[in-house]
């Protein structure tokens, strides 16, 4: 295309301009709205020409399954926070209450064996009974505070949180499930897209109903800031110019003239026409330029349309 435009001004070149002024064109850098997700497009909400807002819906696609994949994420948290709480909160008061009940028990049945055996050691002091049922009641006494130490020690670790370790591991669980919860509810939103600032709606690429790849450009836009005309001066001229110089573009059909400023000056130099270069067609070495108009002058300005740059 710039081959093409190169040759166009080579001709108009051929007719006199003051020395300040150069032709050239407009360009649009267009920026292309496109989902991550595939899917069906439901909903084409701009249509082509049209002037947009930043932050306006652009298009939508559907998302039953990635709305499905959000509420899974997140009962799949609540749970892992559920499991979290429980962990931190020992047992349930009704299980503590009844190892507490059996703890009672357990205390009134060693309470009643102690004092049987004050009563056998005393009859086997006095003859009474054998050495063996003293021994057997004992034992059985023995027995008894043993079972009432095993259900204290129970009802503490029943009000007990639990371990480090298995916290730390709830914990991680906990953290890996918003994590998911979050990737979902980006892919959902993903199935929405909004323009990013506001520009004019070049072209719509496809239609309601359609699929669309991942990836695929659905809208193509046009912000002001990204409206640029470009045009070609020649060697001489060049190093007078830096970003930053203001200049004003003229078209046709332009009621008045469109202040703009440098924004880029080429380092590379080419030729107008193919042409071997020598001294004598040094002359014919131009450098690209471009310049930019404020954001509310972009609008003036269509890409292809040939315009003039005055220098100032």
């Amino acid at each position: 295309m710039r081959a093409a435009w190169l040759a166009i001004l080579l001709v108009a070149g051929c007719a006199k301009e003051p020395a300040n002024t150069y032709q050239g064109y407009v360009e649009g850098e267009f920026v292309y709205m496109a989902s991550s997700q595939p899917g069906q497009l439901v909903k084409l909400a701009v249509a082509r020409g049209q002037t947009v807002s930043a932050n306006a819906l652009l298009f939508e696609l559907e998302s039953a399954n990635e709305a499905d994949a959000v509420r899974q994420a997140q009962q799949q948290l609540q749970a892992a926070q559920a499991q979290r709480a429980d962990l931190a909160t020992g047992r349930r008061p009704q299980e503590v209450n009844v190892t507490q009940a059996q703890l009672q028990q357990a205390r009134a049945e060693a309470e009643r064996l102690g004092l049987q055996r004050q009563r056998d050691e005393a009859q086997y002091r006095a003859g009474g009974i054998a050495r063996a049922q003293l021994d057997d009641t004992r034992t059985a006494a023995s027995a008894a505070q043993a079972r009432v130490r095993e259900l204290e020690a129970q009802v503490q670790v029943a009000r007990l949180p639990g371990r480090e370790q298995q916290m730390r591991a709830q914990q991680a669980q906990v953290d890996a499930a918003r994590a998911a919860l979050g990737q979902a509810q980006w892919k959902l939103a993903q199935k929405q897209v909004h323009a990013l600032d506001a520009g004019l709606v070049y072209d719509t690429l496809y239609r309601s109903g359609e699929w669309v790849p991942a990836g695929s450009p659905v809208v193509r836009m046009l912000p002001p800031a990204n409206v640029k005309v470009r045009f070609f001066v020649p060697e001489t001229a060049v190093g007078a110019l830096a970003p930053g110089r203001k200049l004003q573009v003229r078209c046709d059909g332009c009621a008045a003239a469109v202040p703009a400023t440098i924004s880029f000056v080429s380092n590379q130099s080419e030729y107008t026409p193919p042409v071997i270069y020598s001294n004598a067609t040094r002359s014919k070495l131009v450098f690209m330029v471009e310049a930019r108009p404020a954001p509310e002058d972009a609008p003036k300005l269509r890409p292809g349309q040939p315009v003039e740059a005055v220098l100032q």
